[in-house]
């Protein structure tokens, strides 16, 4: 049941297979101050609440984009935005700090 939850929300399961981040956008969707303390480098930032008035910036929605911010929570937020836009490749990343350790 837990992982029917996660599914509903957009979290990514143990389950699934490592993210392949090369030639991803990493979206961190963190506000402009939390993302100026730090951030993924290349990442782009586009704060969650001001994502679907900046779609334009994700031009290719085949792409694939990973999502970030502090916990995983708003990224999951932000996964559900993008798919119903018509994103086809969207992962979220969870919390930043943990997502940049596995993309060294």
């Amino acid at each position: 049941m837990f992982e029917s939850i996660k599914n509903l929300l957009g979290f990514e399961t143990a389950k699934q297979a490592p993210l392949d981040t090369k030639g991803a956008v990493i979206l961190d969707v963190r506000s402009k101050n939390e993302y100026a303390g730090g951030h993924i480098k290349g990442s782009i930032n586009i704060p969650l609440d001001q994502l679907s008035n900046h779609l334009d910036k994700l031009k290719d929605k085949s792409k694939p984009i990973i999502t970030c911010c502090a916990s995983g929570v708003r990224s999951a937020s932000a996964l559900r935005i993008l798919k119903a836009n018509g994103y086809t490749n969207v992962h979220n990343g969870g919390g930043w700090t943990s997502l940049k350790n596995k993309i060294k």
